[in-house]
């Protein structure tokens, strides 16, 4: 049974890798990870918001008391020349590269062009195998068009894309107006791969105190239908980039459904922190049996198999979908 997949350019053993969570933040969970299964892992994200603020502090400490003395900035080099940004988080990514056998994926996360980008670069010299960049942006201000969103999304790609010499994905959410498009531009703009979709974490209201609350609820099963109609979609239509399919995937049988519609490999977060590390072992179990009873040799075999491109009815992909759901409803 060949359960290898290529994902970023990465020869993988199988397609499970568990997306960035506190699942991957420890370097005993990462290990425990690997002995479950899980053929590469990625970090949790470093945020923009992490790197602004590091450079904040860092400007006023280096120009405080400077105008008592003016002669000693001359002694202190701009705050540009500085490499900025948390040193626990690189020792985290030299860690987990030392000490696994399998490849490291870091994280960056942010929203909107700067400086801040120029940390990819530190991310790869610290060891990692890859960079996935988590574009997460709730674009709420009416006064800024569609056409600046995206193209502040495809500046950030571009900028870390000439950075970086290791393979860049993309991680990004569905609110876009034509997701297609943007994906396609999103790859042209530098990305090998697409991860499909991040999360739009909504906010909760707290009766009693009155306050807004971020309180997180770990994905389930209905999480997975968006990633597997757009990889469905999107399947040998961006120019060859990899596809990660994240959101929902609980066991193999949620696994198999992304592969099938065209995924390089499943992504898994919630159900770790539910079950432990070990449940990569499951599902991998789960997955190698059912590709045995039912004569498939290979992941690459049954990868893309139920596409658009390769289902027998291509619209049951789009919109004649919600007319035979709607429709096919009764009380």
């Amino acid at each position: 049974m060949d359960l290898s997949t290529r994902y970023l350019g990465l020869m993988l053993e199988n397609p499970l890798v568990p997306s960035a969570c506190p699942a991957t933040e420890s370097l005993d969970n990462l290990k425990r990870l690997e002995d479950a299964g899980a053929a590469a892992v990625v970090l949790p994200s470093l945020f923009e918001e992490q790197l602004r603020q590091d450079e904040r502090s860092l400007r006023h400490w280096v120009s405080h008391g400077s105008e008592q003395h003016p002669e000693s900035t001359s002694y202190l080099p701009v705050p540009e020349d500085f490499t900025l940004g948390p040193d626990q988080h690189l020792e985290r990514v030299r860690r987990a590269k030392e000490s696994l056998g399998i490849p490291v994926i870091a994280s960056l996360n942010g929203e909107t062009p700067g400086g801040w980008s120029a940390y990819a670069e530190r991310l790869a010299e610290a060891g990692a195998d890859a960079l996935e960049l988590n574009i997460y942006r709730v674009a709420a201000d009416p006064d800024v068009p569609g056409e600046r969103v995206e193209e502040d999304a495809l500046t950030v790609v571009r900028d870390v894309r000439k950075r970086i010499k290791i393979p860049l994905a993309v991680k990004i959410g569905p609110y876009y107006s034509s997701l297609a498009n943007m994906a396609a531009r999103l790859v042209s703009a530098g990305a090998d791969g697409l991860v499909l979709f991040n999360r739009f974490y909504q906010p909760d209201i707290d009766l009693e105190a009155l306050e807004v609350r971020s309180r997180l609820l770990l994905s389930g099963p209905q999480a997975q239908r968006l990633p597997l109609t757009w990889i469905a979609l999107l399947h040998g239509k961006v120019r060859g980039a990899s596809l990660a399919a994240t959101g929902g995937v609980q066991n193999h049988e949620d696994a198999l459904k992304m592969l099938m519609v065209g995924a390089d490999v499943t992504m898994m977060a919630a159900e770790l922190l539910r079950r432990g590390p070990g449940h990569v072992k499951t599902v991998l179990d789960g997955l190698t049996q059912w590709m045995e009873e039912h004569e498939y040799a290979s992941v690459a075999q049954l990868k893309g198999s139920m596409s658009q491109r390769a289902c027998a009815d291509p619209a049951a992909f789009e919109r004649a979908n919600y007319v035979k759901t709607l429709s096919g409803y009764h009380v």
